[in-house]
């Protein structure tokens, strides 16, 4: 039903809007949005500590916005564009 569409289309980017609603996952966005970073550099960058950093990597991974992948012993991160574009899209008139 047309309905139910519309409606996990909002609950959907609701549970994006959640993942964005913190300062630490904001600046951990604005650090990757142009290229993959590693955790090593997010972490020095933010001041965090490793399980806080995961903490809030797991949200934005679940979340769909970050991808992530591991090489060696690190995970690096990067912006799901694919996403971003359709959450932009909530906000065309």
């Amino acid at each position: 039903m047309e309905g139910d569409r519309v409606k996990k289309k909002y609950e959907q980017a609701a549970l994006l809007f959640r993942a964005l609603s913190d300062t630490n996952r904001l600046a951990i966005i604005d650090m990757i949005k142009t290229e993959e970073k590693c955790a090593c550099k997010i972490l020095e960058e933010l001041k965090i500590t490793q399980p806080t950093l995961s903490h809030h990597m797991k949200i934005l991974c679940d979340s769909g916005l970050v991808n992530s992948r591991r090489e060696g012993k690190w995970m690096h991160y990067s912006i799901n564009k694919e996403l971003f574009e359709e959450v932009k899209q909530l906000f065309d008139f």
